[in-house]
């Protein structure tokens, strides 16, 4: 199944509402216990979705906002 980045950067604000920091520590976690047991795509999900969580907490990006790349 795939996922738009408009849908993983929603997601990511979503987690980030919720949970706050821990939302990024979730994410992380996950990515490292998938990694390890070697589901390699999903973990990269978890990863490219702890960045996302980071920066909207960290440096304001907007969820709801289209991603730009720069």
């Amino acid at each position: 199944m795939a996922i738009s980045a408009s849908e993983l950067c929603h997601l990511a604000g979503e987690l980030a509402a919720e949970h706050g920091f821990l939302a990024r520590d979730y994410a992380q976690r996950a990515y490292r216990t998938l990694d390890v047991e070697g589901f390699h795509d999903r973990a990269q999900f978890w990863f490219a979705l702890s960045i996302l969580v980071d920066d909207v907490l960290s440096h304001g990006l907007d969820p709801d906002a289209d991603p730009s790349i720069q």
